[in-house]
């Protein structure tokens, strides 16, 4: 991870941990559980493309079981994505592995847009970082709240 953004990391996992104790969901935020069936790849592939942002990751977005989910859940809050399913693979190993060869990534957290795969943690967060996370957000028809915060910042 390069310098920058190992420290944008870091600060991330920081305010999480300040911002975590309160409570993370928000409205529309979906704990989607392991309903997965048999994890067949056709199974998977509804379960990456029922929803426009798709998140598989340890433990809940209210109570993230690793640092990296919790980067991946504190990204999506500070750009005000709202209405995203969430798997908690610790609940189902299955899943866990599934997910894995399904992507061909072998680490949780993973991140869908679209249906597409974008990747884990780092990925998100080099998006984050160099702006592309608000151009992929706009293609799905959500507008990243950072927009919103850097007009008010402008605008003083």
């Amino acid at each position: 991870m390069s310098g920058s953004l190992g420290r944008a990391a870091a600060a991330l996992l920081r305010w999480g941990h300040v911002a975590g104790s309160g409570v993370l969901r928000g409205p529309g935020v979906r704990a989607a559980g392991s309903g997965a069936g048999g994890r067949s790849a056709e199974q998977l592939d509804a379960l990456v493309k029922k929803d426009k942002v798709v998140v598989f990751i340890k433990g809940t977005p209210e109570k993230p079981q690793c640092g990296f989910s919790n980067a991946v859940v504190q990204i999506l809050r500070l750009h005000g994505v709202r209405d995203y399913a969430a798997y908690n693979v610790l609940d189902d190993p299955e899943l866990r592995q599934g997910i894995k060869d399904y992507s061909n990534w072998p680490t949780i957290p993973q991140v869908y847009l679209n249906g597409e795969f974008v990747g884990g943690c780092d990925i998100l967060l080099q998006m984050h970082h160099n702006g592309d996370l608000v151009e992929e957000l706009k293609k799905l028809g959500i507008r990243s709240e950072l927009l919103d915060a850097q007009q008010d910042q402008d605008s003083k």
